[in-house]
Parts: structure tokens; C-alpha cells; sequence
């Protein structure tokens, strides 16, 4: 799928052309620069790496400095393979968020928020031992239990138990364009997208 990498900006809601308060997320897509282009003699596939957001020298090693260099341009913080673009790109062009059109659909995927350890009434979305019923005291957000008796001795894996909590890669799909403003490189998408405010998005047609 052909597609951009871009930043989320945030969140905030438009009118439609019925009255219709619509939310919407707001998302920096490019320009992004092509810095390889992945060959099935070469590589054994077809794609094409795109770079996005500049980031000083200082802070690259000297491969990817070499790298960026042969594409003609600066250091780049997030890189990301895109495959199936209809255009012809050569090393060093630009793709911008013309690539999107109004009223398309568009899949986007980040890393979500990191919540931190959670319990099983948060993260697996558990009532609570008994419901708060049945003479339970002091431990309304517990478990509950976790195991069997003698046999099988141990507890299952992939058991719901408290654990970390967000930080997964998600991807949300059929996000439909309402607006792409190229003067700003900007693109409104119905919905929300996963990731905190500034973070990394990859948005795919």
C-alpha cells in the first residue's frame, strides 16, 4: 500500500456540509523525501523508503548520514517502507500530502499511548471480584482467580492479569479524508488515530 509518514497534530471537530459536528484528528503528512528505492533484481521486491522530519547530523550516525546523503538530503528522525505507488519516484523526489484526495479511505497506524501497569479492571476490562457483592471487602479490583488445583499445577499462559498497558502498534482503518490542506501540509482524517500529540503516523491508501 502507498502512503505517507507524517505527525499527529491533535484533535478538534469540523461542520459538514449538513450541520453535522464531526470529530476529527488533524495530521502533518510530509513532505517526505524518497531515500531508497528497493528493486526486484536488488532487493527481490519492489518499494519504495520514504524519510520524514529533519534532525541535525550531530545526532545520525555516519551510515545513515552516507545513506541520506546518496538520496541528496539531510538526516531524517523516522524512515518507512511504502510498496504499490502507481508513481514513478527516483531517489531524492518528493511526495507530498497531494497524494491523498478529499472523501478517500485511508488506514493509519502508530504506537499508542503507554499507560503504564495496569490492572485487570483497566486493561482487560474485569468487573471486580463479586461485583462488589457477596461480602467482599477491600479488594473490589482484584483478579480473582488464576489457576486450577493440583492439576495442572501452574497457571496457563496468555492468562488477563495486570501487566503494562498500552505501547502496542495499532492500526485503524477506512479513516475517510475530509481535508487536505497542501499549502500547510496538512490532512484531516474522521475519527482518531492512535499516538500522543507529536507522535510518528504512517498513513496508508
Amino acid at each position: 500500500m502507498s502512503g505517507l509518514i507524517g505527525k499527529k497534530i491533535g484533535m478538534t471537530s469540523i461542520f459538514d456540509e449538513n450541520g453535522r459536528n464531526i470529530p476529527c484528528t488533524v495530521i502533518e503528512a510530509g513532505p517526505c523525501v524518497v531515500t531508497q528505492v528497493r528493486t526486484k533484481e536488488v532487493d527481490g521486491y519492489e518499494a519504495i523508503q520514504l524519510g520524514f522530519d529533519d534532525k541535525a547530523d550531530k545526532n545520525a550516525t555516519k551510515a545513515a548520514l552516507g545513506h541520506f546523503k546518496k538520496a541528496g538530503t539531510v538526516a531524517k528522525r523516522k524512515v518507512v517502507e511504502f510498496k504499490s505507488f502507481e508513481e514513478e519516484y527516483k531517489l531524492g523526489d518528493t511526495v507530498t500530502v497531494e497524494h491523498f484526495a478529499e472523501g478517500e479511505f485511508v488506514d493509519v497506524s502508530a504506537t499508542s499511548k503507554g499507560k503504564g501497569f495496569q490492572g485487570v479492571v483497566k486493561r482487560h476490562n474485569f468487573g471486580g471480584v463479586g461485583q462488589a457483592t457477596h461480602g467482599q471487602h477491600n479488594r473490589l479490583r482484584a483478579p480473582g482467580s488464576i489457576g486450577a488445583a493440583s492439576y495442572p499445577a501452574r497457571v496457563f499462559k496468555g492468562m488477563k492479569m495486570a501487566g503494562r498497558m498500552g505501547g502496542d502498534q495499532v492500526k485503524i482503518q477506512n479513516l475517510r479524508v475530509l481535508k487536505v490542506v497542501p499549502e500547510k501540509n496538512l490532512l484531516v482524517v474522521k475519527g482518531c488515530v492512535p499516538g500522543h500529540k507529536n507522535a510518528y503516523v504512517t498513513i496508508q491508501k
